[in-house]
């Protein structure tokens, strides 16, 4: 079947969708949950496919272990979608109302924003929780995945379908397309105007940006992920360490992780060498500015010197860069000139800096003592996130089913005329 012929298909279910009753949007949702926990081994044995199948790709780790599975794994795809079925009905609330200078009734409504198309690399839950966020919000889906993790995203899939036709829905509303074998796949796809009302690429740095350069339809995009620490000298050491090793260790090849970690000159001759001993004892590769290399060199800690460039590199691995900067004014510089909007967080026991920090740091999650991992939809209680835009328009950070609803205008009248 032709492209644009599947599109049309899904189009035809957006009515059907925006009228769905919530109660059965979340009854759904609660059979999708029990079906992937009966189906677990047959998605287990579609993702060791997949992973015999990446490694003759060359993909590293970081890429090998977001696309791995396992009955945890699993386990949590189901608890995020019975999360997200028991939320309250994001559609058909009154955001605002008023009546007009000439009695008009003005009301401010929820409403979905109609076909969503997601693309997206390595991670199979990602279909589990986009198709379940689009579903509780009302919008139909398309889903296009990575040719790595196509036979995982197919089980998930078929749990879903299943569930569909028990309740005699059509499954055209959450459509998987096959996968890429290649970008210039994604062109029809991304000028598909009239068919697709947003597009959301989740990815590498070469997938958001071929998106952005191509997409003619409107982008909500989830940029990498170059996340900073500052540590100020107020900060309490032991404590600040801990949520460091916590930020770039505890998940290396998600967004979330701290890619730079920003010293206060004032006490970065007593702090770095305990940071980095806590950091290479987790296995960290630890390169930096040549006064953080400076420091550590007298410890016998290894640390690369790197040009400056790098530190808009987003490593997804277990590799942390260094700086000493001079106070919360050259922390604020470095973040401005690299940071791509995602995460930042300050360490300090200084209320004034701290909101200093806040207002400056123009990021869609900024922090006071405690780690970047928390940027997740998940732990801001949203059950599973479709991204965490690093966009400025209608959504930023991670988003929940609201985030995928627009408004409209409802009026009522009694034969007034302007």
């Amino acid at each position: 079947m032709q492209l644009s012929e599947q599109l049309r298909r899904i189009c035809d279910t957006k009515s059907m969708m925006a009228s769905l009753p919530h109660h059965l949007r979340a009854q759904v949702l609660r059979d999708c949950a029990e079906a992937l926990k009966q189906r677990e081994q047959k998605i287990l044995d579609a993702n060791k496919r997949d992973l015999a199948f990446a490694k003759t790709l060359n993909l590293n780790a970081a890429m090998l272990e977001r696309l791995a599975l396992d009955s945890k794994k699993i386990a949590n795809m189901a608890e995020s979608l019975y999360q997200i079925a028991d939320f309250p009905d994001p559609l058909n609330r009154v955001l605002g109302g008023f009546s007009n200078h000439c009695g008009l009734e003005i009301q401010k409504v929820s409403v979905p924003l109609g076909v969503i198309a997601i693309i997206y690399e390595s991670r199979p839950n990602v279909t589990s929780d986009v198709a379940a966020l689009c579903f509780k919000s009302g919008n139909a889906c398309v889903l296009k995945g990575g040719k790595e993790a196509q036979n995982s995203n197919e089980a998930i899939m078929e749990a879903f379908y299943a569930v569909l036709e028990k309740h005699h829905l059509p499954k055209d509303c959450m459509m998987l397309l096959p996968a890429m074998r290649d970008r210039e796949e994604l062109k029809d796809l991304l000028s598909a105007k009239g068919l697709i009302d947003l597009v959301i690429p989740r990815g590498g740095e070469g997938l958001i940006s071929f998106v952005s350069e191509y997409a003619k339809i409107p982008i909500i995009k989830q940029d990498k992920g170059v996340c900073h620490i500052f540590a100020e000298q107020t900060c309490k050491i032991s404590d600040s360490i801990a949520v460091i090793v916590n930020a770039k260790t505890s998940r290396p090849s998600v967004c979330n992780a701290c890619e730079t970690l920003l010293v206060d000159s004032a006490f970065a001759e007593s702090f770095l060498p305990q940071v980095a001993a806590a950091l290479c004892a987790k296995g960290t590769i630890l390169k930096g500015c040549a006064k953080s290399c400076q420091i550590l060199s007298a410890h016998a800690i290894p640390c690369s010197v790197i040009p400056m460039q790098d530190y808009h590199k987003e490593y997804g691995e277990n590799i942390l860069n260094l700086r000493v900067v001079s106070g919360i004014t050259g922390a604020l510089e470095h973040i401005a000139a690299f940071s791509s909007g995602h995460s930042e967080a300050i360490l300090s026991e200084n209320y004034s800096l701290i909101e200093q920090f806040f207002n400056a740091v123009d990021s869609a999650c900024v922090y006071a003592n405690a780690s970047t991992r928390f940027s997740d939809g998940g732990e801001f209680g949203y059950g599973a996130e479709i991204g965490i835009s690093t966009s400025k328009l209608h959504a930023r950070g991670p988003m929940g089913v609201e985030s995928l609803t627009i408004y409209k205008y409802k009026i009522r009248g009694n034969y007034q005329v302007r």
